[in-house]
């Protein structure tokens, strides 16, 4: 058996970050990863760009049981200082989007980068390499590989969530919670688009490629995360609804429920048609205004009230109209699960968990961190900003 002061099981985004600050803090430190290419998650996020942080990062862009749970790590290490460590690897970047920052280049930049800090920190990595059993053992962790046993006071469940199980994710870090009694928060799939049975549209496969800004809501104040409302783009696809607006909701969205979805403010809607000018405007010319002409059309006849002009539609029908444009109430038949899912919602239950330290409170030594904690971040690099800042923590807090 080989002793080690660390083993970090899971080479992805929060595994290698934290094998690479442990191991400049002069942990001998180890990460061990089943896949046959390390860091494929960070590879494809991002459209292969990598959207590695968030400028406006704090506690109200996660969910999770314990909302407050988030605030010392990213505390701790935030984005700023993330972005010094890109700045010092020259690494160019831009804002896209509310704070959302990407590689001018390549993704494997980031990848580049964390496997340097890792070789400054002597970690050892070994992959492909399957972890077989994480025992106790005489007050220290034995970790039993294919190959090779090691001792350890410290032990790093880094394995992330279930989504693209066709990159390697799996449900190890579930498993190990499970094993040694830590309690989980039911996952399901997350930031993912929403299929419908229906035909919310008169043929959906005609509207597929649309794209449009929406003020979209769904959840429940009172249920497992409460509500979640965003302004974001909607885009209409062949199996149902997706785009940033809806991957956002979905977070949010649970079975039976609908999603609220405006086309237009509502202000600014009814205003439009109050204007004089209004009256001698079909009902598809006023809808172009706001969504793609495809579209206004289609509403305009679900309505029946294609190439009618303003001035000669009921007021029953302008009702119908501005609830339809304004509070468009649809159920989604469900997700498209977790080949289609950016992460994980649930996972390991904050209450196990040291907020400080992310270290299990029943087991000293064993640590989770990332995308495997009931921690899950809005669209738009938060989610990535979780895994430097929790990875970070747990470096600086493991048992000497």
């Amino acid at each position: 058996m080989e002793s080690i002061d660390v083993v970090v099981i899971g080479a992805g985004a929060a595994g290698l970050f934290c094998a690479g600050v442990a191991g400049q803090l002069g942990r001998s430190s180890l990460v061990i990863d089943h896949a046959q290419k390390i860091g494929e998650k960070i590879r494809i996020s991002g459209g292969g760009r990598c959207n590695f942080t968030n400028l406006l990062t704090n506690h109200q862009h996660f969910l999770s049981m314990n909302p407050h749970f988030v605030k010392s790590a990213l505390a701790r290490y935030s984005s700023q200082d993330f972005i010094e460590l890109i700045n010092k690897y020259q690494i160019a970047f831009h804002e896209k989007h509310q704070g959302q920052l990407f590689c001018d280049g390549s993704a494997t930049e980031i990848i580049d980068m964390l496997m340097h800090e890792c070789e400054i920190g002597h970690v050892q990595i070994q992959h492909p390499m399957k972890v077989q059993a994480i025992e106790a053992y005489d007050g220290l962790w034995k970790v039993s590989t294919e190959q090779k046993v090691y001792l350890s006071k410290n032990v790093v469940i880094a394995t992330g969530g279930l989504p693209v199980p066709a990159i390697g994710a799996s449900d190890f870090g579930l498993q190990i919670a499970k094993q040694f009694d830590i309690a989980i928060i039911e996952p399901r799939p997350a930031l993912v688009p929403l299929a419908f049975t229906s035909q919310i549209f008169s043929a959906i496969e005609d509207f597929a490629g649309l794209s449009t800004k929406v003020k979209i809501s769904a959840g429940h104040v009172k249920e497992r995360y409460g509500k979640g409302r965003f302004d974001e783009d909607l885009l209409i696809t062949h199996k149902g609804l997706s785009g940033p607006a809806v991957l956002q909701a979905s977070s949010y969205w649970t079975e039976g429920q609908a999603i609220d979805v405006a086309w237009v403010d509502s202000k600014i809607f009814e205003e439009l048609l109050n204007e004089e000018s209004s009256r001698s405007k079909t009902v598809d010319q006023l809808l172009i205004e706001f969504i793609p002409a495809r579209l206004a059309k289609e509403f305009a006849k679900q309505l029946d009230l294609h190439g009618k002009k303003w001035a000669e539609v009921s007021k029953t029908s302008r009702q119908q109209l501005i609830n339809l444009m304004c509070h468009w109430n649809v159920k989604p038949a469900g997700t498209l699960g977790w080949n289609k899912a950016e992460v994980m919602l649930g996972g390991i239950d904050t209450k196990e968990l040291d907020s400080k330290t992310l270290m299990s409170r029943k087991h000293p030594g064993l640590f989770f961190i990332g995308e495997c904690v009931d921690v899950t971040g809005h669209l738009g690099g938060h989610n990535f900003q979780w895994a430097w800042s929790s990875a970070y923590a747990c470096a600086h807090s493991l048992i000497n």
